[in-house]
């Protein structure tokens, strides 16, 4: 079995949601040592595993490899979590005039 070099959030936001191994696994149809293999680098986070994982965890794919839940604001994610996949992109619109806003 190969290491992956690819660091991986995957145990901070499973713990971040105050899930066990055990439950994840379950929650996305495996079992728990694949969850821990998944965690520990041991086996690679794939498209297929992050696209299973993310909407389980409330969060994006790409987050699980590159936003660690501990470093972002709490009040942040649960709000992002609780917008419908639908309105994501207009939440999105209404961010990006407060960064453009910033910047003018």
């Amino acid at each position: 079995m190969v290491r992956s070099n690819i660091r991986n959030y995957l145990r901070a936001w499973r713990e971040h949601r105050g899930l066990t191994q055990t439950r994840l696994a379950e929650m996305v149809g495996t079992t728990g040592a694949v969850i821990s293999l998944l965690e520990s680098g041991d086996r690679g986070l794939s498209d297929k595993w992050l696209r299973k994982l993310a909407p389980v965890l409330g969060t994006r794919p790409g987050h699980l490899l590159e936003v660690d839940p501990a470093e972002t604001d709490n009040d942040v994610l649960e709000i992002w979590s609780d917008i419908p996949e639908d309105r994501r992109t207009q939440a999105l619109e209404v961010l990006r005039t407060f960064r453009l806003a910033r910047r003018g």
